[in-house]
């Protein structure tokens, strides 16, 4: 089962660790298009604070943030499942995780980022601040950066198993499973069960649970008709609007909650 996850947009602090080594991080096949964001983003925070400002759409309280990039090859790294903070990472809890669902986490969690991609939770990284949703001055849109090599890489990361896809709309853009992959996929809402409406935080709570309960009871589906039947014997109550016609297009799962917590 291969888990894509969105980042948190705050960070923990990158600490005191040795410095980011670009040619340890996950799926090499990312390594060019990586040193070409990393490049840009440190020689953009470089220079005019306030074009780098507007360019990453921070805040005047972020203002921070541009100086923190422009560290970026120095500055101590953590491993990324230190660094994801946020509503859906507290709640998927890794640091609380026994030994065996951390081991699972790490071979099942990929965290895409408009700058490093994609990487798994325990690849050492640094504090950053940049959006999918940036535009790069020289790079451009990074999702569309990012499209292809994401196509020449994440099939073969995705395996023969299950993709569940919790990544939100911007994030999602950079790969959208096709063919046979797409057939194994499946993306999931978390509605307020009285409304039928998306709520952002319990939205990114639940599918931290989600996770944490997958990981911590072990269980792989393979196919997302098993996920299904997996995420309600584990309780959750699960809905599938419609169910693919035709193979090669991706489940759409929603998982209705009662309470907004």
């Amino acid at each position: 089962m291969l888990v894509l996850l969105p980042p948190s947009e705050g960070k923990a602090p990158s600490g005191q660790g040795a410095p980011l080594e670009p040619g340890a991080l996950s799926l090499p096949g990312l390594a060019g298009a990586r040193a070409v964001v990393l490049a840009e983003l440190v020689e953009l925070c470089s220079g005019d604070e306030e074009k780098a400002r507007e360019v990453l759409g921070l805040s005047e309280g972020l203002r921070g943030e541009v100086a923190k990039n422009a560290r970026l090859r120095t500055a101590g790294a953590r491993p990324a499942g230190e660094i994801y903070t946020g509503v859906l990472y507290d709640a998927l809890g890794l640091a609380t995780l026994d030994a065996a669902a951390r081991r699972r986490a790490e071979g099942s969690l990929l965290v895409f980022s408009g700058l490093w991609g994609a990487v798994r939770v325990s690849d050492r990284i640094p504090s950053y601040r940049c959006s999918m949703g940036v535009k790069l001055p020289g790079v451009g849109a990074l999702a569309a950066h990012w499209r292809a090599a994401m196509a020449g890489v994440l099939p073969e990361v995705a395996g023969d198993g299950l993709v569940l896809d919790l990544r939100s709309s911007a994030y999602a853009a950079a790969w959208k499973p096709k063919g046979e992959v797409a057939g194994r996929t499946a993306s999931v809402r978390v509605l307020h069960a009285p409304t039928r409406k998306v709520v952002s935080h319990f939205n990114k709570a639940t599918k931290g649970r989600i996770v944490r309960s997958l990981l911590t009871e072990g269980v792989a589906p393979g196919t997302p008709g098993e996920l299904v039947e997996a995420l309600r014997d584990l309780g959750y109550v699960v809905e599938v609007p419609e169910a693919p016609g035709k193979a090669g297009r991706a489940w759409s799962l929603d998982v209705l909650v009662e309470e907004v917590h």
